[in-house]
C-alpha cells in the first residue's frame, strides 16, 4: 500500500508511538483534500477510530500538520480544537466547499476531495 506522497506501510510498521504515526499520516494529506478518522485507522491497519480522533485532537503541530483536514466518514466536518468555525474557514481557504455551519456542516463533493492513503 504505497502512497505517491509517502510510504504508508513504512509508517505503519515503524516503532513510533501510535499518536506519532497518526501525525506522520496527517502530513501526507495535500492542500485542498480531506481524509477521515476511519481512513487513517485503516492505513494503520486497525479499527481504533476513536484513538485516531484523540491523536488528531492532541496534534501538537497544528496547523503545520493539517489536523483540520480530517473529517468524519459521513462527510461532516466534526470538531476542531481551535473551534469548528476556524476549521471551516481553513478548509474553505483550501477551496473545499462546505454546506452549513457547525460540526454538522457537510463537505460538498466528499468523494471527489477525499484523500485515500
Amino acid at each position: 500500500m504505497k502512497s505517491r506522497f509517502g510510504n504508508v506501510v513504512q509508517i505503519r510498521k515503524s516503532k513510533l508511538a501510535f499518536g506519532d504515526k497518526v501525525v506522520k499520516l496527517m502530513r501526507l494529506i495535500p492542500r485542498g483534500r480531506i481524509t477521515t478518522y476511519k481512513a487513517i485507522a485503516r492505513a494503520l491497519n486497525c479499527k481504533a477510530y476513536r484513538a485516531v480522533g484523540r491523536a488528531v485532537g492532541d496534534n501538537p503541530y497544528a496547523p503545520r500538520v493539517p489536523c483540520h483536514r480530517v473529517v468524519k466518514s459521513n462527510g461532516t466536518v466534526g470538531n476542531y480544537g481551535g473551534g469548528v468555525k476556524k476549521k471551516i474557514v481553513m478548509l474553505r481557504k483550501e477551496r473545499i466547499k462546505i454546506n452549513g455551519r457547525g460540526p454538522k456542516a457537510k463537505i460538498e463533493n466528499f468523494e471527489k476531495v477525499l484523500f485515500k492513503f
